[in-house]
């Protein structure tokens, strides 16, 4: 393993861990108070300031659909994605840990969910139809993904076009499964609450990934072919700022 996917997978590992930390934790701690636009902020906003603070190094995946995305439009190899994986979901587990001991060994903070925000279905929606929201809000967010850091897209920008876009499809999925669309995301919480979250965590790891292909497959109808072999190209990052020369992330722009 390269020096420079050491330093990606340790980015990646990181920003999946804070995204659960901060993000599911404005849930766990404050829902009752926020509210479901609150928490949609919360992921919204640590996403956004996620991707300009570790883009350079990585490319801010933190979620697998996301980079299954990227693998798919060959934006990066597989043996890349499976290492990306694997630091996600650690990342995402780690995060839940953190969460975990906040509210079972610091002082008397709630979970004002009773999960630590895993996701779940309720009585507003059936297995099916959560499974059908969830691939297709994790569409939307990994085409925004695919179509704003692409060769034509605005420089600079990607990064607020991400975090609204992961505001906006939480508006919708909060109140109906708490929204997923990571699989990083679902499998930490459900490891610590158990139950009925873990055993439907699968719902929430596969929905999204079927997600993540349907957005490669309109990605590729409805933008310009720009397909470039993996590995070292052009200095820049999903964000637009330029890079070091040896610290290239995989994108998902050469492969839109």
């Amino acid at each position: 393993m390269t020096p420079i996917l050491q330093r990606r997978l340790a980015a990646e590992f990181l920003g999946t861990a804070l995204l659960v930390f901060l993000a599911v934790g404005s849930a766990v701690a404050g829902i009752d108070s926020i509210g479901a636009l609150g928490v949609a902020l919360a992921f919204g906003l640590t996403l956004l300031v996620l991707a300009y603070a570790l883009g350079p190094v990585s490319g801010c995946h933190v979620n697998p659909a996301v980079t299954l995305g990227v693998l798919l439009s060959r934006g990066m190899t597989a043996t890349e994605a499976a290492f990306y994986w694997v630091a996600q979901f650690a990342g995402g587990i780690a995060g839940a840990a953190l969460l975990k001991l906040l509210t079972s060994g610091f002082g008397d903070v709630t979970d004002q969910t009773g999960a630590l925000g895993a996701n779940d279905w309720g009585p507003a929606i059936s297995a099916g139809g959560a499974f059908v929201l969830e691939a297709l809000l994790t569409f939307v967010l990994v085409a925004v993904v695919l179509l704003v850091t692409g060769k034509a897209a605005t420089p600079g920008f990607a990064g607020l076009a991400i975090g609204l876009a992961l505001a906006v499809v939480h508006l919708v999925g909060v109140p109906l499964t708490g929204t997923s669309v990571n699989p990083a995301r679902s499998l930490g919480p459900a490891l610590f609450a158990g139950g009925d979250p873990l055993a439907h965590a699968w719902l929430f790891i596969v929905a999204p990934l079927v997600g993540a292909v349907l957005a490669v497959l309109v990605v590729r109808l409805i933008s310009t072919p720009m397909v470039q072999e993996p590995g070292p190209a052009a200095a820049g990052d999903e964000t637009g700022a330029q890079l070091p020369e040896d610290a290239v992330p995989p994108r998902a722009s050469r492969t839109a």
